[in-house]
């Protein structure tokens, strides 16, 4: 039997909460923007520049049409990432990072280069021992 996840929609608290227990986790609230599987790529590759559709698709080539799109609209809609429609014909539509999104900048760079390091541990542990 198939289960369909479906996105939680952000609510925001009508009054305060009662506890500071009751108030979000800061880690699961980044987690809630940027988690996803395409998403911080996604985030990545619009720091240096805005993007059009098809140049995200190039750059994360195993992402399906249908994600990119789910994604880039999850993104629009929690204010990280700006879409811009240009009213010519083709029609022709840019992405890029809010000032809110360009905030996360350090945190994708650092997710970089921790990325960079394991992957340069693991391939010391897997590398096969010559005899």
């Amino acid at each position: 039997m198939n289960t369909v996840f479906a996105r939680k929609p952000t609510q925001k608290p009508t009054q305060p909460p009662a506890l500071l227990s009751d108030l979000p986790c800061p880690v699961e609230t980044t987690l809630q923007v940027i988690g996803g599987r395409w998403k911080a790529l996604i985030l990545f590759h619009l720091q240096d520049d805005k993007r059009r559709f098809n140049e995200l698709r190039r750059l994360i080539p195993s992402v399906t049409q249908r994600m990119l799109t789910a994604h880039l609209r999850e993104l629009e809609s929690d204010g990280v990432i700006v879409r811009k429609v240009y009213p010519v014909v083709p029609p022709h539509v840019e992405y890029s990072l809010s000032e809110l999104g360009r905030t996360l900048s350090p945190i994708l760079t650092a997710m970089a280069q921790w990325g960079g390091v394991y992957q340069s541990s693991i391939d010391g542990q897997k590398r096969p021992e010559v005899t």
